[in-house]
């Protein structure tokens, strides 16, 4: 109970820096003598790196929480590949479909070399595991022992079995 309690926590933590930081950033561009569509397209794109970071930063509130296979929707006590980045996604105002397979079919397909934080990674063919990009190589998923976990994205055993990518943040 208490390592619940301390997620929620940190979730409520991190969900007010996040809130603090928007407001920062919108108050900052509103004083900067730009052209409409620019400072429309900044602050989308602004909103996008900061709905990336929430989405991110809930995802790493369940390191190691366990993996079960079959995880029902929308449970936190256990997930799989697929319900723990639709979860994450679907807090986030996100809806994902349901399995990896179908996840990998909705937004933009992306390129390895383009991947931005908060891009879905998909692995096997067919494809029946996914992840989420968190910049710097890393992915953050769940699988086998030890569950949601963070996992470099070009070494071993992710970097032979990589498949595609999607951007679902537009």
């Amino acid at each position: 109970m208490t390592n619940l309690n301390n997620m929620k926590k940190n979730r409520l933590r991190k969900s007010l820096i996040g809130m603090t930081l928007c407001f920062s950033i919108l108050a900052s561009g509103s004083l900067i003598a730009t052209p409409q569509s620019a400072h429309a397209a900044n602050s989308a794109a602004d909103i996008k790196v900061l709905t990336a970071n929430r989405i991110i930063s809930l995802g790493e509130d369940f390191i190691g929480v366990r993996y079960k296979y079959g995880s029902k929707t929308g449970l936190t006590d256990s997930f799989d590949c697929s319900s723990f980045t639709q979860y994450i996604f679907e807090q986030n105002g996100i809806t994902l479909p349901r399995s990896s397979k179908e996840q990998s079919q909705v937004g933009t397909y992306v390129s390895k070399d383009q991947l931005q934080p908060g891009d879905l990674v998909f692995f096997y063919s067919p494809i029946h595991h996914v992840g989420m990009y968190i910049g710097d190589g890393k992915i953050i998923h769940t699988y086998g022992s030890p569950g949601v976990t963070i996992s470099d994205i070009d070494s071993g055993w992710w970097s032979t079995h990589y498949q595609s990518a999607r951007r679902v943040l537009n």
